[in-house]
């Protein structure tokens, strides 16, 4: 079978095994139709092996569209300086939508980038939209500036006017250069639209800088060649970058690059202040669980009918189970980061139960089975419930007072579905009796994790076992088929 350029690139250039490059040619597939349907380049990046850079290993182009590419770019390397959308969603595993990036061929273009992922939910390559910028946006006054001093610039880079190619003119950053006696004899339309608002002056070229900008005084007169400085000026968040231009230790020119940093700050701020008031939220719930667990405790203490306890007792565990979701996420190091750790959460659930019945000697065990489990807090809420009850159901039917005996829970995983089996070697039962406990379960498999509740017929005890499909809110991390589950 003859390899296709996509398998060829990938084999030459990645370390994606056959399995993964079929989940690209699956996708690659699909180009064409994406590309003819929001009239744009559509591409495939793969990260090279031993390399930080990226390589295009598919393409497809909108037929009505005009050409934004001359050349076809499959097997060109892509830069991150270039495309940091691309590699923002391959560090990150998120989308990037309406990105700035700079075409191989220096054309401005809005991208948008989306992870594709293999079964274990690692990045193995992005899918990307890009549209040329100028084809969608009106023109308006904020575009009417453009650069000047093109031939000074191209002769300080280069020693001659031809050689310099006008990439400063496509960045987004403001790109400013000055002369030896600071005089401003380059700006790029960025610049040129930053200088006028700042100075308010109208005529910049070849005045002096430091009295067009004098914020960057403290800039000019530190002695390194090369320094990096972030400001802030009239409520702008800036970075500054400076580079003086030497020829045999003479001062040709000093280069500015500042990126307005304003809109990612306050963004980052509003992230913060967003994690900052969830977690307070977290916080709430869980402290407001425990004071309904405090005031039920306080009822059981002022004395009830005896036949009353095991409501209150199986309440309060309901409560602790739905208390453990929330300890988890709020003792996760990353603000951000609402997943729960499933396996985590089934050992601080079953674990206290286990602990809290004094009177029979149980072991408990945990199994794996290689997985790590990660899922919502909504999901999450739902297996705390169930594994509660079914524990429970093991705990109070399965083994007399004073008796010996194990519980097992166990997770297995097939390339769809998710299994948690519970087991007890107890006394067994012969047919599950209806109860409060056994409805929340089949309630909330059935409704919550679109699954499945059955027992299974064992020999001793009893096997209880929830069946869920894997979804976007199930992520299961080092998976280990078991095909006997």
């Amino acid at each position: 079978m003859i390899e296709s350029t996509l398998e060829q690139l990938c084999n030459l250039y990645t370390d994606l095994t056959s399995e993964e490059v079929e989940i690209l040619k699956n996708v690659s597939s699909t180009l064409q139709l994406y590309a003819d349907l929001n009239n744009a380049y559509m591409f495939i990046d793969c990260k090279m092996r031993d390399s930080e850079h990226a390589i295009v290993v598919a393409e497809a182009f909108s037929k009505s569209s005009e050409t934004i590419y001359e050349n076809s770019v499959v097997g060109k390397i892509v830069f991150d300086s270039f495309e940091p959308g691309v590699f923002y969603s391959y560090r990150t595993g998120k989308k990037s939508l309406n990105s700035h990036a700079v075409t191989q061929e220096g054309k401005s273009v809005d991208q948008s980038v989306i992870p594709i992922k293999n079964k274990m939910h690692q990045v193995i390559g992005v899918l990307i939209s890009e549209k040329e910028i100028f084809k969608h946006l009106p023109f308006s006054d904020s575009h009417k500036n453009v650069s000047f001093g093109q031939e000074e610039l191209s002769a300080i880079f280069s020693g001659s006017p031809n050689e310099m190619p006008m990439i400063s003119d496509l960045l987004m950053e403001i790109f400013l250069l000055t002369d030896k006696n600071n005089r401003l004899i380059y700006a790029n339309p960025a610049g040129v639209n930053f200088i006028t608002e700042m100075s308010q002056m109208n005529e910049i070229r070849n005045q002096n800088i430091l009295e067009l900008l004098p914020f960057i005084q403290p800039i000019y007169d530190f002695k390194e060649d090369v320094f990096i400085f972030d400001l802030t000026v009239d409520r702008k968040n800036l970075i500054v970058k400076k580079v003086r231009m030497r020829d045999k230790e003479q001062l040709k020119g000093t280069l500015l690059i500042i990126q307005d940093v304003t809109e990612l700050r306050t963004k980052e701020k509003e992230l913060m202040m967003k994690s900052v008031f969830i977690k307070e939220i977290h916080h709430r719930v869980k402290n407001n669980l425990q004071t309904v667990a405090s005031l039920l405790r306080l009822q059981m203490r002022k004395g009830f009918p005896e036949e009353s306890k095991v409501y209150f007792e199986d309440t309060l565990n309901r409560i602790y189970s739905i208390s453990s979701v929330y300890e988890i996420i709020l003792a996760n190091t990353d603000a951000d980061d609402e997943d729960v750790n499933i396996i985590e959460l089934t050992k601080k659930v079953s674990s206290t139960m286990v602990l809290n019945e004094i009177h029979k000697k149980i072991n408990l065990i945990i199994q794996t089975n290689g997985n790590k489990i990660l899922t919502t807090s909504r999901k999450a809420v739902s297996i705390a419930l169930i594994i509660n009850e079914l524990v429970q159901n093991s705990l109070k039917h399965a083994f007399p007072e004073d008796s010996h005996g194990e519980i097992e829970v166990s997770f297995y995983s097939s390339k769809d579905f998710l299994e948690l089996h519970i087991f007890d070697n107890g006394v067994g039962i012969s047919k599950p009796k209806s109860s409060l406990g056994l409805e929340i379960v089949h309630n909330l498999v059935m409704n919550d994790l679109n699954g499945e509740f059955r027992y299974l017929p064992v020999e001793q005890g009893t096997h209880a076992v929830i069946t869920f499909p894997i979804s976007s809110e199930v992520v299961i991390y080092y998976e280990k088929e078991n095909t006997d589950s």
